[in-house]
């Protein structure tokens, strides 16, 4: 029944689409969607390299029924355990009871704590190979990107690396499969998005496995979440070192939180003193509108920050503190600072914006503005000025990805 479409010699995409969920971990918001991308390799011997998540077992199954055509399924290969990838794996096994799971050490202790499955399986090591045929996959351990078991599998044959979650983002694929054939404008976004709140804490483990990887001849990466990369496999690695170093573009995203419009106006006149002073890529966020997922995306891709509160209940807004927490987890470096607060009788918010600037050892910027109660023309002023300074802070040779919005 299914038509599967080819990734390469042998190699089909047998993943799905995700358009019901509402937010992926429960937590971030998926506006457009989200694949779980899994491929099925048809060689002598015939393996399977990750699932989907379990809802859609049935749609999956029939994938795969459809392009064995009655073949036996002899592997099953595992990259990932996170149960978006990992879900279906008790279902693959009632289909095709002989077939072989294929992991790491700690990946096999996992499918028997998530799944009760332990027999007929084949544990791998670092650089390991097993040979389908024609085709010979050798196993690349890269823990922590981002949990602790994860690997990639690289086809020498054909150049293929099945990177797991690496190198993935949040979207549906609407159609096609292949970069080479879409419009890739949302996708980096997406993909920035993924990296920052998914993978973002571990930029030196990413680090590792990009020096791991760095002598293959790559020719398409199959990640388990969004496009399949061919056209753009040197930009997307590029993407990934340069997000994983914390390497910003020159750019300045302002956040604020603000209850009666002081502080948002603060961070309009802020904005406009980056503009004057010839900063194009210039990022406002309002706490209240802007899910949090899409705040950290920008604070990984830009270089400068800036971030305003009034006191709220002695502290700062709770979405701001909230935001902080998130930026602190996630290890964020090399990041240019500046912050601004009001208040009415309690100036504690610039104490704690200033404080956090310090904690995180980022370049802050000399000039602070606070203001009592209503914006005068000296805040309004010091604004512009706060403004300025940053762009001098972040004016760095622009560095562009391709068709990237």
């Amino acid at each position: 029944m299914f038509k599967n479409q080819l990734v390469a010699n042998d190699i089909y995409y047998v993943g799905v689409n995700d358009r019901n969920k509402f937010k992926f971990e429960n937590s971030i918001p998926l506006p457009k969607g989200v694949s779980y991308n899994a491929y099925l390799i048809m060689d002598e011997k015939t393996a399977l390299v990750d699932t989907v998540d379990v809802a859609f077992g049935d749609v999956f199954i029939g994938k795969i029924q459809s392009q064995l055509k009655g073949r036996k399924l002899d592997y099953l290969i595992i990259n990932h355990m996170e149960p978006d990838h990992s879900g279906s794996i008790r279902l693959i096994r009632q289909y095709f009871p002989e077939i072989v799971i294929v992991g790491n050490n700690k990946t096999l202790s996992m499918v028997e704590g998530f799944y009760g499955i332990s027999g007929n399986t084949l544990e791998i090591k670092d650089g390991e190979k097993l040979h389908l045929g024609v085709h010979v996959l050798q196993f690349y351990l890269t823990p922590m990107v981002h949990w602790p078991e994860t690997m990639m599998t690289f086809d020498e044959t054909d150049k293929v690396l099945f990177s797991g979650d690496a190198f993935g983002g949040f979207g549906t694929l609407d159609g096609a499969v292949l970069d080479v054939n879409m419009n890739m404008n949302r996708y980096w976004n997406e993909l920035a998005r993924y990296y920052a709140n998914i993978v973002g804490k571990y930029g030196n483990p990413v680090q590792k496995a990009l020096a791991k990887l760095k002598n293959l001849e790559i020719n398409v990466i199959c990640s388990t979440h969004g496009p399949i990369w061919t056209e753009h496999v040197p930009a997307v690695v590029d993407y990934y070192d340069r997000l994983s170093r914390f390497e910003g573009r020159e750019g300045v995203v302002i956040v604020y939180g603000s209850m009666y419009g002081n502080t948002e106006l603060m961070a309009e006149t802020v904005a406009q003193g980056l503009s004057e002073a010839g900063i194009t890529k210039v990022i406002v966020h309002n706490v209240a509108t802007s899910d949090a997922s899409f705040i950290l995306r920008d604070i990984f891709k830009y270089r400068g920050l800036i971030i305003g509160s009034p006191t709220y209940c002695n502290e700062l807004v709770p979405d701001v503190e909230s935001l902080l927490h998130k930026i602190e987890l996630r290890g964020v470096r090399n990041r240019a600072y500046g912050h601004f607060g009001s208040y009415t009788w309690a100036d504690n918010s610039l104490k704690r914006l200033v404080g956090f600037g310090e904690k995180m050892k980022w370049k802050t910027l000399d000039i602070s503005v606070t203001e009592k109660q209503g914006v005068k023309a000296d805040a309004y002023n010091a604004c512009l000025e706060l403004g300025r300074q940053m762009a001098e802070l972040v004016r760095i040779p622009i560095i562009e990805e391709p068709h990237c919005v």
